[in-house]
């Protein structure tokens, strides 16, 4: 019998009660440090007493309006955030999935109205989750996600992860863009080298396509700063982004120069709670601690930090851990000899939530208030686990 939540999930036996700043506590009272933040989107950590006063404060006004009126606060929003970045104009949506869609769209329009129709083709990254869309799963060509949701959309053209020579090779008449998560998190915590993203600005300027990043999990800071494609000193034509954006309210945007953008005119894409005044109220409460003197440099140093001390588990524990990826406050283990699941599970019942990610690696994104004493708390959880690891053999 089918259960009443679609068994899309294989859930944990775990449900949690209620959550503080880096720490969440079950139904049981049992106390975890979250070093998940549910996938990257507590950026913040939990309950937020700057981000819950603005959703109450809003609740209390107004939640939801046509976008057939004026909404002030995702104006507010929007001029705070493309201030900090290359981009001029910003569609907001519900979530990461609906971000890549509107990229999508936007890539297609801007080489239509160009008059090159056919140019519609979008080189990706494999491994790359782009998300559960069809035109998600598609552009991300991992098997196991598209698997009995044929056919799929077509228009995506798959190279092997950092492969420049491929990726020159598979650009054709038909291509209109590249896409690209300058970190990948889903595909294992594997960042793209920024000489690769160099080349990759160079290659859409010399053949007139655009560069479309999904910074949907490694964006808003994440990395140390707004958006990781920065780090590499290049601009951008199109930016996905959510998770972190609303700090755990379902909120999502699409970012774009006003030429990547030059097609999107009134009727060409909508809906109906993208950029609503609450969701609005609160990605505005977001930014006002991101943009504090002083914050992103504090995520630096904390990515700094946690870098290290997982190289100096790495060096402890060689024969477990193969690999220490990632960067800024986006981190993973790989450890190919331990199954990953079960590692999770094991971290778990010693208090500290981490997650999986591809190419047998434990992912990690803590949010971005973690401080010394918190990674000095995780490190201390970690060794604990890999001696037993090590003693008793791999978890199970």
């Amino acid at each position: 019998m089918i259960t009443p939540l679609m068994p899309t999930y294989a859930r944990l036996p775990i449900a949690f009660e209620r959550a503080e700043g880096m720490y969440m506590y079950d139904t049981n009272g049992k106390k975890y440090m979250d070093f998940y933040s549910g996938i990257g989107v507590m950026a913040l950590g939990h309950c937020h007493p700057h981000v819950v006063d603005a959703l109450c404060d809003q609740a209390k006004k107004l939640w939801h309006t046509a976008n057939t009126y004026q909404i002030p606060l995702g104006e507010k929003l929007a001029s705070r955030i493309i201030d900090k970045c290359n981009a001029d104009t910003v569609f907001f949506t519900n979530s990461g999935a609906e971000a890549i869609e509107c990229a999508i769209k936007m890539v297609r329009k801007y080489h239509h109205d160009k008059g090159n129709p056919g140019k519609y083709r979008i080189v990706t990254m494999a491994t790359a989750f782009h998300g559960r869309t069809l035109a998600g799963i598609a552009a991300a060509g991992q098997e196991k996600m598209i698997t009995g949701f044929e056919p799929v959309p077509k228009g995506f053209d798959l190279v092997p992860f950092n492969d420049m020579e491929a990726l020159r090779s598979a650009i054709t008449e038909e291509t209109g863009a590249i896409m690209v998560e300058p970190v990948q998190g889903e595909g294992g915590i594997k960042p793209i080298p920024l000489e690769t993203l160099q080349e990759m600005r160079k290659i859409c300027d010399e053949k007139g396509i655009l560069l479309v990043f999904d910074e949907i999990q490694c964006g808003m800071g994440r990395t140390g700063k707004l958006f990781a494609y920065q780090w590499a000193d290049i601009d951008a034509d199109i930016i996905a982004s959510a998770k972190g954006i609303g700090g755990g309210f379902p909120l999502g945007a699409c970012f774009a120069t006003e030429d990547a953008a030059s097609g999107m005119i009134v009727g060409t894409h909508g809906s109906t709670y993208g950029g609503n005044p609450l969701a609005m109220a609160v990605g505005n409460a977001v930014m006002d601690i991101l943009l504090e003197d002083g914050f992103l440099e504090h995520v630096q140093k904390m990515g700094d930090m946690l870098g290290g001390r997982l190289a100096g588990l790495q060096q402890r524990f060689p024969e477990i851990i193969t690999e220490v990826r990632g960067k800024g406050l986006m981190r993973g283990l790989r450890m190919p000899d331990i199954p990953t699941k079960a590692a999770t599970v094991d971290l778990i019942n010693r208090g500290l939530i981490t997650a999986v990610a591809g190419d047998m690696v434990v992912r990690m994104l803590p949010p971005l208030i973690v401080n010394e004493d918190d990674i000095e708390y995780a490190i201390g959880k970690w060794e604990e686990a890999l001696t037993d690891w090590s003693e008793n053999g791999a978890p199970v």
